[in-house]
């Protein structure tokens, strides 16, 4: 460390050891307070954090910057040696540990969760879009399983009333709409459609 760096971080202390905030530094003194401070202490402060954060290393770089500021605001009246800043600094770190753990226990965190959930609404969008790839998939099948479907599940005639229907026995309307509904669902599987 030179002179002129010893010189800024040996500011004369001219108040209690904690003193609460003093006057804000010139902007040219302050690029220089805080590069000095990250320089000497950054990195100890940031592995501190990251052990004590589970090693969340984007939270722990806004608690050592959270510090810095703290640090910044009592500026002058703080002894800026490495013995007499680095204690008061690690005890600031250690409390926004805390109140992080703190607030993360009476607030869980379930927003990252939230990013995978599908809340349906009720707008009709689903229904509309599910039809529309029903009725791309029917065009895939013959004029005979299109008929069956129609008559037993969109009409909702009974086996019997489509055997009725048709002239043909209840049981060829059952193995009809059987083989009908086996290609309807290939052709919807074919559009990613499962179940």
């Amino acid at each position: 460390m030179n002179t002129q760096q010893s010189s800024v971080l040996t500011a004369e202390h001219t108040g209690p050891a904690f003193p609460g905030p003093a006057a804000p530094r010139a902007a040219a003194d302050t690029d220089q307070f805080v590069r000095e401070l990250y320089a000497e202490h950054g990195t100890a402060l940031l592995a501190y954090a990251a052990r004590r954060l589970g090693n969340d290393l984007h939270r722990a770089q806004d608690l050592v910057q959270e510090t810095a500021v703290r640090a910044w605001r009592h500026g002058p009246a703080l002894t800026l040696s490495a013995d007499g800043i680095r204690p008061w600094l690690f005890r600031v770190l250690r409390n926004l540990v805390i109140d992080e753990h703190r607030a993360r226990a009476a607030r869980p965190d379930v927003l990252h969760e939230l990013d995978d959930v599908v809340v349906p609404v009720a707008d009709g969008t689903d229904r509309a879009l599910t039809a529309q790839v029903v009725r791309e998939a029917l065009t895939e099948l013959t004029a005979q399983q299109r008929e069956i479907l129609h008559l037993t599940y969109f009409r909702g005639l009974s086996v019997t009333q489509v055997s009725e229907c048709l002239g043909i026995p209840p049981g060829t309307v059952k193995s009809r709409t059987y083989y009908a509904m086996r290609a309807l669902q290939r052709a919807l599987t074919a559009r990613g459609v499962d179940g």
